[in-house]
């Protein structure tokens, strides 16, 4: 597909375009927009570039091991990956339509496996296989497949711990040991993104507009939930990724939320499309990525598809950064 440059014009602009809740005139996509700066994390005036877009979806990105990034495919059944020169190739097939990855202490690749749950799929099919959280390398391993007796539903997100578990999110929030033993993290939580901070004493989960924020035991257990951060720019949490300074960063619909340990807001990143995944990847971990919605086509025109069909074209852009991911763990 067509790479580019994004290129910058008024901020404001995109502000006003993309008010939360407010009523707003129809987005161009990809969006113009104009970086100012945040201090220790990024640069006045750097520049959005196309690593990759496409039609066959993109969500759950992660870092790979080379400084390129790994990606869900969820409709096709594969992983994606890109290398650091953005050259793409399927990293793995048959997933059973992962949708978000994460990897472990010892480079295992976990996924949230939605089977046949796209809602996009034909009318009148019967999706009776349960969706999963599993490790799929070296080998096929289901963590979870229910809780309470009740199948878990269409999974979100899910976060690997260096426990061997994974903290995952489907409507609310849930911990998986490594043994298989599923446990909730509580009621009243409307779910997506779900992260840890890079000494695993702390995780964070995206609540529509809020951000909130658990302790965590030496079992995994969590405890002493409270609101960290509210998103200042607006929109709604979805994915998130830590910096090594623990910074943490939420893509919402007006672009990438940063926030301070401490949970202040530091700033937004505004990004050309609507962000839904972000990680920090590179040789050494100064660039960001993050996947947006949509994509252009071959002749440079938004790709649209024809209506009731269910439109998974992804964009993943990149940008380089003065602050650097967590090392010690993919994402």
């Amino acid at each position: 597909m067509r790479r580019a440059t994004v290129t910058a014009i008024s901020a404001g602009i995109l502000a006003a375009s993309v008010a939360f809740g407010q009523d707003a005139p129809q987005e161009r996509f990809p969006r113009d927009v104009i970086i100012e700066a945040i201090p220790g994390v990024i640069a006045a005036g750097s520049m959005w570039g196309v690593a990759w877009q496409g039609t066959n979806n993109a969500d759950g990105i992660v870092a790979a091991p080379d400084g390129g990034v790994l990606f869900a495919q969820e409709q096709p059944n594969q992983i994606g990956k890109l290398d650091p020169n953005d050259n793409y190739s399927v990293f793995l097939t048959d997933t059973n339509g992962a949708g978000s990855l994460s990897v472990d202490s010892q480079g295992r690749i976990l996924a949230a496996q939605r089977t046949c749950t796209d809602p996009g799929r034909r009318t009148g099919d019967e999706c009776v296989e349960p969706t999963m959280v599993s490790r799929l390398t070296p080998s096929h391993h289901v963590l979870a497949d229910s809780f309470d007796g009740k199948p878990l539903g269409r999974l979100n997100d899910l976060v690997a711990d260096k426990r061997g578990g994974a903290y995952f999110t489907v409507g609310g929030a849930y911990y998986v040991s490594a043994d298989g033993v599923t446990r909730g993290l509580g009621e009243g939580l409307r779910t997506n993104g779900i992260m840890l901070s890079p000494d695993e004493r702390t995780l964070y989960v995206t609540n529509r507009e809020v951000v909130v924020a658990f302790d965590i035991a030496a079992d995994g257990a969590t405890m002493n939930r409270r609101d960290f951060a509210r998103l200042a720019a607006g929109g709604t949490g979805d994915g998130m990724a830590v910096d090594a300074l623990g910074r943490l960063y939420v893509t919402s619909q007006p672009g990438v939320q940063v926030f301070s340990p401490q949970g202040a807001y530091l700033g937004l990143i505004p990004t050309p499309r609507r962000s839904i995944s972000v990680a920090f990847a590179g040789p050494d971990k100064r660039t960001l990525y993050i996947v947006g919605s949509g994509a252009l086509d071959e002749s440079g025109q938004e790709f649209t598809t024809p209506e009731g069909v269910r439109n998974n074209a992804k964009t993943i852009f990149k940008i380089p950064m003065l602050a650097q991911g967590f090392a010690g763990r993919a994402k």
